[in-house]
């Protein structure tokens, strides 16, 4: 018989660098789970993309007990690193941060597709698309 599953929840740890303090800590001991065996177990998966933000999805049951599942690098994520900068415009539209070619664009698309909702490469590149232009980076088409 399966375990029953208590809750899910949905974090956002730099890779390799996770630590029990918040909002991890209050997040994992309010559900009565070894915040020290997760971040353990969290540091050693994420080890070789240390520094990069890797979200994880931690299923805690109800022995609390825990399983957890990396995610890709958030999207926004993506196009700072591909453009080396450190973060979006702030000032949308009136400065822009960098700017996007079709490439780089599809390559972010088709890195990025396991993780979103779509299994087309149009509908995924329009969701990069968006991702960019709110952080004010222009794009080609």
């Amino acid at each position: 018989m399966p375990k029953a599953v208590l809750t899910k929840i949905k974090v956002n740890l730099k890779g390799g660098e996770a630590s029990p303090a918040p909002p991890l800590g209050p997040a994992l001991g309010q559900h009565g789970v070894a915040i020290m065996d997760f971040v353990n177990q969290y540091n050693n998966a994420t080890k070789d993309k240390k520094g990069e933000v890797i979200p994880a999805v931690i299923t805690i049951y109800e022995d609390r007990s825990f399983t957890f599942e990396t995610k890709l690098a958030p999207v926004t994520d993506m196009i700072k690193k591909v453009l080396k900068i450190d973060k979006g415009s702030g000032e949308t539209p009136r400065k822009k941060a960098g700017k996007l070619s079709k490439q780089q664009i599809e390559q972010i698309a088709t890195d990025k597709m396991a993780d979103l909702n779509t299994d087309n490469l149009e509908s995924a590149v329009k969701i990069v698309q968006g991702s960019a232009r709110s952080m004010g980076v222009d794009y080609e088409e």
